[in-house]
């Protein structure tokens, strides 16, 4: 059931993000579902593994390859998909409270709540680099396949 209210509120955060930087409409159902789907991957991969690595590494090579597919189906520029997808991992609560710590004066908090803000950000970015790799293997199939169903259309 948690996985479910996880789905349900990770989808709507991520068309709520998408209808406020103005993401097109019909790309709307497509980065809800790629930024749910991602976030659930995110919380089983937490449910296992407590650390910040891990978890924010899966989840981006979810959006990276779920976003990738659904830029290619939606025929929009991938960022489209990718900015309101990410909303929910980005740490910005994290940056706050790092902020705030060091205006507290607080240099031991400040270090690590930057630390734990870097280790995320980057494990994101290589988990969006793993998902290009992957996805530019795929896309050859995944052309043919698009190609091959626009025939029985005709």
């Amino acid at each position: 059931m948690d996985v479910l209210i996880e789905f349900i509120v990770s989808f709507a955060s991520s068309v709520g993000f998408g209808l406020i930087t103005n993401v097109p409409r019909r790309s709307l159902p497509a980065a809800g579902i790629t930024g749910s789907v991602a976030w659930v991957a995110y919380y089983l991969v937490l449910q296992v593994n407590h650390g910040l690595i891990l978890p924010n590494f899966t989840a981006a090579i979810v959006i990276g390859i779920l976003g990738n597919i659904s830029a290619v189906l939606f025929r929009v520029p991938v960022n489209i998909i990718y900015v309101p997808s990410l909303v929910s991992l980005v740490p910005g609560g994290i940056m706050y409270l790092g902020m705030r710590s060091f205006t507290l004066g607080k240099e031991s908090s400040t270090s690590q709540y930057m630390f734990n803000s870097l280790t995320i950000a980057i494990s994101l970015a290589v988990g969006f680099v793993v998902a290009e790799v992957v996805f530019y293997r795929i896309k050859p199939l995944l052309t043919r396949l698009i190609n091959h169903a626009k025939k029985f259309e005709s």
